[in-house]
């Protein structure tokens, strides 16, 4: 049997706007990413979702990103100084930390979003930076990455815990990194495919990309996006595939 971990990005609302059917999600998944209110999220909608996870034994960790409301974070900014980065992401833990601290809640990981994601997989020193980020708040909390990229290495140089992170719903390029959004095919919408490749992933400890290239990798963690339509019954089909193969479903910060 293997313990496997299964997350979401979510908290990702602001004000009235409501983006996915967190509540829902929360039944199903074991940790949430939850948005720290640079690319989504306010003090409300984060201090409603830490209280959904608590009530249903989901494990919380901070979803840090670039400043970019009006992007989603999903708009690459260049020009960044590491350091100002690092700053940022301590930021954003803390905000999330202390709304924790005053619900009893306690945060277990730290993942990064959207192109602050994807470019620190792709730049070590971005990397490194986010690393030191995470480290400087609390040195017990799990990085989130993604295998065999940059992010990987900078948490194992820091002496970080690492969660290896595979994706349900998003193809993957022969880098390892993820199909850009830009282009057909990198956003997987159907539950059942999703479910059977996760499941491969899982047991042959690899994936493979669009052009059919297979990299062999360790999983710790899947995610399923909660912005994604039907993102919950992809995730409730994901469980259910993976359970049905006496694989156990637990947060990460409890075994990892």
């Amino acid at each position: 049997m293997t313990k496997i971990d299964l997350n979401c990005d979510m908290g990702e609302g602001f004000g009235v706007y409501r983006l996915g059917d967190d509540a829902a999600m929360l039944e199903v998944v074991t940790s949430a990413n939850i948005a720290c209110g640079f690319h989504a999220g306010d003090p409300l909608v984060m201090a409603r979702t830490l209280a959904g996870a608590k009530a249903n034994g989901v494990g919380a960790g901070a979803h840090p990103g670039f400043l970019d409301l009006w992007g989603f974070g999903r708009r690459p900014i260049h020009g960044e100084r590491p350091a100002d980065v690092e700053k940022a992401i301590i930021y954003q833990i803390g905000a999330l930390q202390a709304l924790a601290h005053s619900i009893g809640q306690r945060l277990t990981h730290v993942k990064t979003h959207g192109s602050l994601g994807n470019m620190a997989n792709e730049d070590i020193e971005l990397a490194r930076a986010v690393a030191r980020a995470i480290k400087a708040v609390d040195p017990n909390y799990i990085f989130v990455v993604m295998p065999g990229l940059p992010t990987e290495r900078a948490g194992e140089e820091m002496g970080l815990r690492v969660a290896r992170e595979i994706y349900a719903d998003r193809a993957y390029a022969d880098n390892g990194n993820l199909l850009s959004r830009k282009l057909e095919g990198a956003v997987i919408h159907d539950a059942e495919l999703a479910a059977e490749r996760v499941l491969r992933m899982v047991e042959d400890q690899e994936v493979m990309t669009v052009s059919g290239k297979r990299l062999p990798l360790r999983v710790d963690t899947i995610c399923v996006h909660g912005d994604t339509p039907g993102a919950v019954a992809m995730a409730r089909r994901v469980r259910e595939r993976l359970e049905a193969a006496g694989h156990h479903l637990a947060p990460m910060g409890d075994w990892l």
